[in-house]
């Protein structure tokens, strides 16, 4: 018997895992708080071509192309796509080679491969994810605004005709 009367057999309120008599219990992970899937694309389906979502889609299918949503793309563990991804929020645990632009948030989850670019404000890698590409922590908009401006470092009358700089003789002794 424990301080207080406690039971050191009860789970205590700091134990990360539920419990089932002892047990450890596997919990389904949410999808979105406040939203519902509202296209599922299943194993065993095949598409090539443009994918356009109005709300949110699950796919765990064979898809080749572009997808967009309005909402969320969730990528199962049986899927495998070679597409193009815009959406608000990705969620990955299957396959995808191709590029990812979220305007909120990408999570890449166990046992989840992603051979591409993420452009996204919030990005969340789990343990045991394989991602090969690079990552642009910013909104889409923000980024293509960036690589448009040009800035000269020097004015034109500074910069010499040739790949060497022109330094007056005085410096040079």
């Amino acid at each position: 018997m424990a301080l207080f009367g406690r039971d050191e057999k009860a789970p205590r309120p700091d134990d990360t895992k539920p419990f089932v008599t002892g047990t450890p219990v596997r919990v389904p992970e949410p999808v979105a708080a406040d939203e519902a899937v509202q296209a599922h694309l299943g194993k065993g389906s095949r598409v090539e071509g443009k994918l356009v979502f109005e709300g949110s889609v699950r796919l765990d299918g064979i898809i080749n192309g572009e997808i967009e949503a309005q909402e969320s793309v969730i990528i199962g563990e049986a899927a495998v796509i070679n597409a193009q991804i815009v959406a608000n929020t990705v969620v990955l645990k299957g396959k995808v080679v191709g590029d990812i632009v979220a305007r909120k948030r990408v999570e890449l989850r166990a046992p989840g491969k992603l051979t591409g670019n993420i452009t996204t404000p919030s990005l969340v890698i789990h343990e045991g994810v394989f991602f090969e590409g690079h990552c642009a922590m910013g909104a889409a908009d923000a980024r293509s605004e960036r690589t448009e401006k040009k800035v000269a470092l020097f004015p034109k009358e500074e910069r010499g005709a040739g790949s060497a700089a022109r330094v007056p003789s005085e410096a040079v002794k």
